[in-house]
């Protein structure tokens, strides 16, 4: 009798501890897998066949066998739920297959409606919702529920999305510290003995903006604030110190190894590599990608050649002269000066403005960051049993959110304990700073978890998959860097948000980039390269509409800091904006996705600057 009902189940190929994978989600024309693993040694075919809700058989496909389990591709054309019968066997789990174009519409939801209202949250929401009322047979009800209970909790739960999040608001702490103390102060106080002519003046507030890297918002508020009496003295026009201001605050901030922006962007980028089944170091892929991250680097030398050959055109040019001719800014005496730096309750204490105690907390989270990568990857090599690694192989198999974590929190309390010792705050003022550092890191904490939303919405979806059915025929691998950093300029330009941009398109290109690469056959070096380069066009497009946008926060911030009009600030900075991105696309996105140096190809894009800046340009002081 045993030996008769073990026949049966081999005959029919399902045992109780067989695994069939369904997918809950189908989309109409698009190919998806039926997975069959644990089946029994015996079993050499498997039979499936698709049945409609009134049982009419759809389809019927033999699945191959593949090392240790069954597997086949398999495509519906209408949409509808059917259900698998495997070997004869129905199985309770339906397929829900959808049109395809609705894949899109979540993600094309969230771009579009903060581009009409120019509300990133209110808009990622949007998409969330639009994709759980799709998944969920069309029942706003139900859809509103699983937005809440499903998406966005499960992207809380996540251990790796808390670590980022924890990171994220320990690290505003440290800001919080160190800026209320006026730690942020005494580092640009640093600089300002330096700066005795128009162009020491001007390499002082470059200097500036760069030695203040740890945030864009810190760097705005402080350099702006703190220079523009001194620049006002030397005739450097408003334009041109919001436009350092400016152009030091996101670009600086989102290449540097520590800074408000790296949880943030290494978040994202270890969601978009979850989606293909990866799981690459994200730490390691964000520095694989600073250096082709052409925009912010080239505008970050782009104003230290201006400075040097004294030269500007356009709006700035005429900026520029007005001020040497008048004197400083007849034009802006009738407008408030914005002193953001006292009138915010984030900074204070500039009478007691020490340098060290902004430089030392800064310093034990770089230094502190650096021993936990070497730590943890060492320890992970040792338990791997590999003795022979270097430098590279530690930073792979490193845990970067727990050196990140143990950095912060040991740079909030080096920083309280300073803070205490030198009676600048007692303890409820030090716990109210820390306090208000981690209150202005809430927004971002909000923008991850809804990013992190939106990206399992298009997962499910199978968004890619739609996307790259449709053009995966018709474009070259190597076209994509230079396309992504196009639309995602376009993008964070009109919606005036750089991390907003990031949260909606980086869900979407790593797994483009990924089946596009795949699908035409490149070798893993070439596919890897491609990667990096639409990730890295992803991170600087998003910078460049958060640099230039007229609506962005950093923008407006750095007009208000820098007591200049805010059109004159947009207007005068936007021409350099538009020039050195298209010089960006031209020599070093295009070019550096098929094999060229990126050290090389920045060096030509700053020789090209200073090449059109001297055509173009004319000298200020002429």
């Amino acid at each position: 009798m045993k030996k008769f009902f073990l026949l049966i189940l081999l005959t029919t190929g399902i045992l109780s501890g067989q695994n069939v994978e369904i997918p809950t989600i189908v989309l109409t024309n698009i190919n998806f897998e039926i997975k069959i693993s644990d089946y029994p040694d015996t079993i050499s075919a498997i039979r499936v066949k698709i049945f409609s809700s009134d049982n009419k058989i759809i389809s019927e496909h033999n699945l191959q066998k593949n090392e240790n389990y069954f597997t086949g591709k398999i495509r519906l054309t209408e949409s509808g739920k059917y259900f698998v019968e495997v070997n004869g066997k129905r199985i309770t789990k339906q397929l829900n297959v959808i049109p395809g174009i609705l894949s899109i519409i979540p993600p094309l939801i969230a771009i579009f409606v903060a581009l009409i209202f120019r509300q990133v949250l209110f808009s990622l929401l949007l998409g969330i919702f639009a994709g759980t009322f799709f998944l969920y047979d069309y029942n706003p009800l139900i859809a509103f529920m699983r937005v809440a209970d499903v998406y966005i909790i499960n992207s809380l739960i996540d251990k790796s999305h808390i670590q980022i999040i924890v990171f994220t608001l320990m690290f505003g702490g440290v800001i919080g510290l160190i800026s209320r103390s006026g730690g942020t102060t005494g580092i640009a106080n640093l600089l300002i003995p330096l700066a005795r002519s128009r162009k020491s003046g001007l390499f002082a507030t470059w200097l500036s903006g760069i030695i203040i890297f740890f945030d864009d918002y810190a760097n705005t508020l402080v350099v702006g604030n703190l220079m523009r009496p001194l620049t006002d003295k030397l005739k450097i026009s408003r334009e041109k110190l919001a436009f350092i201001v400016d152009a030091t605050s996101a670009p600086v901030a989102s290449i540097f190894l520590i800074s408000s922006w790296i949880g943030y962007e290494v978040g994202l980028i270890q969601d978009g590599f979850k989606v293909i089944g990866s799981n690459v170091n994200a730490y390691n892929v964000f520095l694989d990608t600073i250096i082709f991250r052409f925009y912010p680097i080239a505008m970050l030398i782009f104003i230290p050649v201006t400075i040097l050959m004294k030269r500007d055109f356009g709006p700035m040019l005429r900026a520029e002269q007005y001020s040497i001719i008048n004197g400083i800014n007849a034009k802006h005496s009738g407008s408030k000066s914005n002193d953001i730096l006292k009138s915010t309750e984030l900074f204070g204490n500039e009478d007691k403005a020490k340098w060290f105690n902004g430089v030392i907390p800064i310093l034990v989270i770089v230094f502190g960051t650096i021993a936990g990568l070497i730590f943890t990857g060492m320890q992970s090599l040792d338990s791997m049993g590999i003795k022979d690694y270097g430098i590279r192989e530690i930073v792979s198999y490193s845990d970067s959110y727990s050196a990140l974590l143990w950095a912060s929190s040991a740079a909030c309390i080096v920083a309280g304990i300073m803070i205490g010792i030198q009676r600048i705050m007692n303890l409820g003022e030090i716990m109210d700073a820390w306090f208000l550092g981690i209150r202005s890191m809430f927004l971002a904490v909000v923008m991850l978890t809804l990013a992190w939303s939106i990206g399992s919405i298009t997962q499910d979806m199978k968004t890619a998959d739609y996307i790259i059915s449709i053009i995966s025929d018709s474009i070259s691998p190597h076209w994509l860097p230079v396309l992504v950093f196009i639309v995602c300029a376009a993008t964070s330009f009109s919606t005036g948000t750089s991390w907003g941009t990031m949260a909606i398109m980086m869900p979407l290109v790593i797994p483009l980039t990924f089946h596009i690469s795949s699908g035409n056959n490149l070798s893993d070096a070439d596919s890897y390269l491609i990667m990096i380069g639409a990730i890295s066009s992803v991170l600087a497009g998003s910078v460049f509409g958060d640099h230039c946008s007229p609506i962005s926060d950093t923008t407006i911030l750095s007009s208000m800091a820098s007591g200049c009009d805010h059109v004159s600030h947009v207007n005068t900075q936007l021409p350099y904006a538009v020039f050195i991105a298209v010089l960006c696309m031209l020599l070093g996105d295009i070019p550096t996705a098929f094999g060229f140096p990126p050290s090389i190809s920045i060096l030509l894009i700053v020789i090209s600057s200073a090449i059109g800046l001297r055509i173009i340009g004319k000298k200020v002081e002429a």
